[in-house]
């Protein structure tokens, strides 16, 4: 396999799973959509940067000896599902108390504010707690690097097309979300929009918990 067929055929497999709707959907839409571009932004670059540190750590083999170990991958699994439970049960907690629609992770800003550094720590902590991205990466990368390439580099450049590909979709969700905040002004639609993205997190993190 040539290396630019390989980066074709990658793009086409992320780009599959980019444009699937997941808890990374969830997350930059409800962001954007209550008017926080810079914490959207923030979410973005955190998704984006556990991409990277995933990509790293396969082309690496690290994330192979995760996969290997049972007790290494159950208890990061239920760290990260312990996690997006926490968060979706505060982002509920939270509206149905009549609470300030703010960030719903400790390491989030405070409420109202708009912060790319809080964002981005969201954003990380998501991806790199879903150990389901590692398995994804020793999976699926190894069968796009063509012999007799260097593993680490080709690695590295997969995985940049991976998160090009989730730049240009998350720049066109917030594009959207932006287009629904006159809206969600309104605290009853922002109730509404909290409640359906808690859900979708809770309930992410409750199959995560599940799964084998």
């Amino acid at each position: 396999m040539a290396i630019s067929s390989a980066l074709w055929s990658f793009a086409l497999v992320v780009g599959l799973l980019t444009l699937t709707p997941g808890l990374d959907t969830a997350l930059i839409l409800r962001t954007s959509a209550l008017g926080r571009r810079r914490t959207a932004w923030g979410v973005v670059l955190g998704i984006q940067t556990g991409t990277l540190v995933w990509g790293a750590f396969t082309s690496l083999g690290v994330t192979a000896l995760l996969t290997a170990s049972h007790l290494a991958y159950t208890t990061l699994r239920w760290i990260g599902a312990a996690y997006l439970v926490w968060m979706g049960f505060r982002m509920l907690r939270n509206t149905f108390r009549g609470l300030p629609m703010a960030d719903t992770d400790a390491s989030a800003p405070a409420a109202g504010a708009d912060s790319l550094s809080g964002g981005w720590r969201q954003g990380t902590l998501t991806n790199l707690l879903n150990p389901k991205m590692g398995a994804f990466y020793v999976a699926v990368l190894p069968h796009f690097i063509p012999p007799g390439t260097g593993h680490f580099t080709m690695g590295l450049l997969l995985t940049t097309v991976h998160i090009l590909i989730g730049l240009l979709w998350s720049a066109v969700l917030i594009g959207f979300a932006r287009v629904l905040h006159g809206w969600l002004r309104k605290p009853q639609a922002s109730r509404l929009l909290d409640r359906i993205t808690g859900t979708v997190i809770g309930v992410f993190g409750i199959r995560l918990a599940l799964s084998n």
